[in-house]
């Protein structure tokens, strides 16, 4: 299975290849995608994504996760996050979303195992 396209990016709003759904934030993974609901892990800006809110995407046989941080960089990404993310062994990597979303389509074309969380504001 390969991992879907992001579609396309805006404030408040994303679009994965093949669902019919729109989201605010997303996870996507080989095979599929769903909104990231923050309220189910109590995660907020601060202190960040929790090892909880990807759980899901690092059971997905991903090889890569990419992460992106919301248009201004307000969502925190504690290094607590990160060491769980490589002690899976899965490379991860950072970024500002507009350039996590380029960044996880280049590989998703490339055939590569990507997921990704993103924030799609601040």
């Amino acid at each position: 299975m390969s991992s879907p396209e992001i579609a396309s990016l805006s404030w408040g709003h994303m679009k994965v290849k093949g669902c019919s759904s729109s989201y605010k934030d997303c996870k996507v993974w080989p095979g599929g995608s769903r909104a990231w609901d923050w309220r189910e892990t109590g995660t907020d800006h601060y202190p960040g994504v929790q090892p909880a809110d990807l759980e899901e995407v690092l059971k997905k046989g991903i090889d890569l996760l990419v992460i992106g941080r919301g248009m201004s960089e307000a969502l925190q990404v504690p290094s607590s996050t990160l060491d769980f993310v490589k002690q899976k062994g899965i490379e991860v990597r950072v970024l500002p979303t507009q350039k996590a979303v380029a960044e996880y389509n280049k590989l998703a074309v490339q055939g590569a195992k990507v997921g990704g969380v993103f924030h799609s504001t601040c």
